[in-house]
């Protein structure tokens, strides 16, 4: 037991400019209306606007007695509360655990502001659990550094102010302080990993092992380290193997990289498409299925929605969205943007250019279509423009078409333009614009 089990010193923000609104996750448990206490007694010191934010995940009978408990505890410290009610999605495969995690982080991020901080009450203990489930997935040394005190998130920041406070110090301080929690009943179920090594693995390693906790934590601290030293290496890394289009990596760079630093910048590449983590099978895939491939093919790996793709010579990563279907066909009058089925729409810009002189036809590809570009004689087979414009396949699938009322091809989204709906632009300080699904 610490000396004073109830004190627990918040440091200061790890920023050297004034924050936006600073957001406590509450759940009403134990560890998040402490630091919603913690925060409190230091807001006036700190000058921080403090706000809360409560998920209503809706998986327990108790869910709203829990805002309930949420809301009355808020409005006796003064602070504003907002609940969320998210629907936690488990067809990913990842299990209700991970799911409930994912909706929940959506939820934060989707309240962020420019310079706003998310302050979460993870400790100690949470860390050293984190370190274990990582090294028993085998992870390297980027997820052994697990929670991080203080990182990007969103449009804001995240802290973690209770890392190197033990639970034992959390609960001292609540129980002095006769603070009111929630027990959830979930945190029990040994049948969930984490509560499995809580209350089963950890007790019987500090049996043999008192300072257990602390080394584990010590250990994702160190991992840390290493992996934000290794990641400067890798993003400068990352700048020598771009491709000749944006977002693309040249095959052949990566080829030419040490194995283990192309494994990190594939990963760090992923990471800043916005792309989910590749698997623990995902490099090996991409190695033996993908740089290996043959440049006019398009060999791709798949996994949680998104896709690398290996084509002429430089992968391409994304989201998979479907291609417009065969039969899609709707007028446009070009004074609204069209929204295309699957995402992504099509507008004409500047908003206030009119409109087009007649309503036009966008329409899916349906094979054997012709253009006229500027300042060419005859009419190019769609196909091969779009080949020339190194289009990739699976965009040329989402491209919607342009097309007038007696059926001529005006444009094929905004990458091929006919001479005569090029000139009809241009008189106008006109353009139009294919934004991609997202």
């Amino acid at each position: 037991m610490a000396e004073e089990p109830a004190s627990i010193p918040l440091p200061a923000l790890p920023w050297d400019r004034r924050p936006g609104a600073l957001h406590v996750g509450y759940s009403g448990g134990l560890d998040s209306t402490v630091l919603l206490h913690l925060l409190h007694a230091r807001q006036a010191e700190h000058g921080l606007e403090v706000r809360a934010i409560h998920v209503h995940h809706g998986l327990h009978p108790d869910a709203d007695a829990w805002s309930a408990h949420c809301r009355q505890q808020c409005d006796a410290l003064g602070f504003g509360l907002r609940i969320v009610r998210v629907h936690v999605e488990e067809a990913g495969g990842t299990g209700r655990e991970a799911a409930a995690r994912d909706a929940r982080m959506a939820a934060f991020a989707a309240g962020m502001r420019q310079d706003d901080v998310l302050a979460l009450a993870h400790h100690r203990d949470d860390q050293a659990e984190t370190f274990l489930l990582r090294a028993l997935r085998a992870s390297g040394v980027d997820g052994l550094g697990a929670m991080r005190a203080w990182r990007p998130f969103a449009d804001g920041w995240l802290w973690r102010p209770l890392l190197d406070v033990p639970r034992e110090d959390v609960l001292a301080y609540a129980r002095t302080r006769d603070l009111a929690w929630i027990e959830d009943p979930s945190n029990l179920d040994e049948s969930l990993d984490r509560n499995f090594l809580r209350h089963r693995v950890l007790p019987l390693l500090r049996q043999r092992w008192p300072r257990a906790g602390r080394a584990l934590a010590d250990s994702a601290a160190l991992a840390g380290t290493a992996a934000s030293l290794l990641s400067g290496e890798d993003h400068a890394a990352l700048g020598t193997v771009a491709g000749d289009v944006p977002d693309a990596l040249s095959v052949p760079a990566l080829a030419a990289l040490p194995a283990a630093r192309r494994a990190r910048v594939l990963r760090a590449w992923v990471e800043r498409r916005g792309l989910p983590a590749l698997p623990a099978n995902g490099v090996a895939r991409i190695e033996s299925d993908l740089l290996a491939a043959a440049p006019d093919g398009q060999a791709e790996f798949l996994w949680q929605g998104a896709f690398i793709r290996h084509w002429r010579g430089q992968l391409h990563a994304g989201r998979v969205h479907p291609p417009l279907p065969p039969t899609w066909r709707v007028p446009w009058d070009g004074r609204t943007p069209l929204h295309l089925p699957g995402g992504g729409a099509l507008r004409l810009e500047p908003t206030d250019a009119g409109g087009f002189d007649e309503p036009i036809q966008v329409h899916a590809r349906q094979g054997g279509e012709s253009i006229r570009l500027p300042g060419r004689a005859h009419r190019h087979a769609l196909k091969q423009v779009l080949q020339d414009m190194d289009l990739p396949p699976w965009q040329r699938k989402q491209m919607p078409l342009v097309s007038d009322g007696q059926g001529v091809l005006l444009a094929a989204g905004d990458i091929a333009l006919s001479e005569d709906f090029d000139r009809w632009l241009q008189a106008r300080g006109a353009k139009l614009r294919w934004v991609r699904a997202s």
